[in-house]
């Protein structure tokens, strides 16, 4: 579809879910729209990450579920038909292919150009044609609004022998249909555990090589401790306070060095070691910025250091919160602000809360991570609120002794965590960890970012027998 106009009320830069769903708004709002993406419609989410990941990983952990039901665990006691576990994952990528999402576009009104975008002056990009070349070259300006939506990849150390060596990233560990005999993980947090979970389940003898003392240091420290026991029980092999000095592929195997002078070997070596922006050949430097920096936004994701305030960004390269579900929310909040400053709106809500502020970024991100058990997440972990200056009291519950856990599996292990800010008398953060506990935590992310008082927390009956029973048992424990 390149056959769009030149000019549009707004310019959006990358096609993945967070661009798709900015443009979706300033066209709902009555805003001529196009969107320029160089690589698949859909982004990195559907189809190297949250997608993939977790067709991967829902064959594994229903396994794990089933074998502690009394009746079904003799039954489930094999391996995993990894062909049939790779063909779903396949299935729900579109075998990467996006002519389903190109056409969704065009069904909501927004045009297409395929090709890389990058800024040449204000208001004003530069589309190269799918192969780079500047013979294809053609220029979109925007009446109102560019918004830069371009994401993350992964970022890799600055290391001898890396790119000869070839390691996975994300991409390759959520994309590969052929299991590593052995399988060595840099890197200990969401991606790493995730992925070691996967490929242990699916036949691959997993080490997990950890710089700092355990795994998922941004959620509370009992997370790690409980993901980490698991992953030793099913035989991977984690050691913490490591470093990675070197790395090498001789052959068909990959060895790394580490600080201790040892080396290890395996069939393939995934880094998982953070994200860097997208915004390295955007154009960033047309407009007084640096490119490959994270770029600097106001609540209303709008780029600050820009005359004229017409450039936004949303989604990873703001680095607010490197989330889909999160991103997918600064982008309705940025649609929603481009549509009311073109129409001339002379007063944004702009509070807290309010309609164009994207406050739950620094208030009520929740996030699941699907290894075994899962965890569950949302707003401040207690030491982040100490860190805050916050008066907060803790309570915690073993989640094995809610009635609905002990059905739900045998010897089940899990634990939960609420913090209380005292001085207001509401939840700040919330953690679950524990077989099935991600649909538990819609009701903590209202809680929070509803800022409930405790008082009418008490009213909201759980079910019994279910899981959220958990949720009388902490308030129980908070009142004494």
């Amino acid at each position: 579809m390149n056959d769009a106009m030149d000019e549009y009320d707004v310019i959006v830069l990358g096609a993945g879910p967070v661009g798709e769903n900015l443009a979706d708004r300033t066209r709902a709002a009555g805003l001529s729209t196009v969107i320029v993406e160089s690589e698949l419609v859909g982004g990195e989410c559907a189809y190297w990450a949250c997608i993939p990941s977790k067709a991967l990983l829902r064959p594994v952990l229903a396994r794990a579920e089933a074998r502690r039901v009394p009746g079904v665990r003799k039954s489930v006691g094999g391996p995993l038909d990894t062909a049939e576990v790779f063909a779903h994952r396949d299935d729900y990528v579109s075998h990467w292919n996006d002519d389903g999402q190109v056409a969704w576009l065009g069904s909501a009104g927004i045009d297409f150009v395929r090709g890389h975008g990058r800024l040449v002056e204000p208001r004003r990009v530069a589309v190269a044609g799918p192969n780079g070349s500047d013979g294809d070259e053609r220029f979109l300006t925007a009446r109102h609004a560019v918004a830069i939506c371009t994401g993350s990849r992964a970022a890799l150390p600055d290391l001898p022998g890396l790119t000869e060596a070839r390691p996975w990233t994300s991409r390759e560990a959520t994309s590969s249909s052929t299991v590593p005999g052995r399988l060595i993980v840099v890197g200990g947090g969401v991606v790493a555990a995730e992925m070691a979970t996967a490929w242990n389940a699916l036949g691959s003898r997993v080490t997990m090589l950890v710089r700092g003392s355990g795994l998922l240091d941004r959620i509370e420290p009992f997370a790690g401790e409980l993901v980490a026991e698991t992953l030793a029980e099913a035989g991977v092999e984690l050691r913490t306070g490591t470093s990675v000095t070197a790395i090498a592929r001789r052959g068909g195997a990959v060895t790394v060095t580490l600080d201790t002078g040892e080396e290890l070997e395996a069939d393939e070596a995934l880094f998982a070691t953070g994200r860097a922006p997208r915004t390295d050949d955007v154009g960033l430097e047309t407009v007084g910025l640096t490119p490959g920096r994270w770029l600097r936004v106001d609540d209303t994701c709008r780029v600050e250091d820009v005359p004229g305030g017409w450039l936004y960004a949303a989604g990873d390269v703001n680095h607010r919160a490197l989330l889909t579900h999160q991103g997918k929310y600064q982008a309705r909040i940025a649609g929603a602000v481009i549509g009311a400053r073109a129409r001339g709106v002379p007063l944004l809500e702009t509070d807290r809360w309010g309609a164009h502020a994207a406050t739950a970024d620094k208030a009520a991100v929740p996030q699941v991570i699907f290894t075994d058990p899962e965890v569950a997440a949302v707003g401040l972990t207690a030491d982040q609120a100490k860190a805050a200056g916050r008066t907060i009291r803790v309570v915690d519950y073993d989640m094995g002794r809610v009635s609905g856990a002990a059905l739900y599996a045998d010897g089940y292990r899990g634990r939960a965590r609420m913090v209380v800010d005292l001085n207001r008398g509401h939840l700040i953060g919330v953690t679950f960890v524990g077989p099935g506990v991600g649909e538990l935590l819609h009701s903590a992310t209202v809680a929070v970012a509803g800022e409930v008082p405790l008082e009418r927390l008490w009213h909201a009956v759980p079910s019994f027998p279910t899981v959220s029973e958990v949720w009388l048992r902490l308030l129980e424990a908070y009142r004494g």
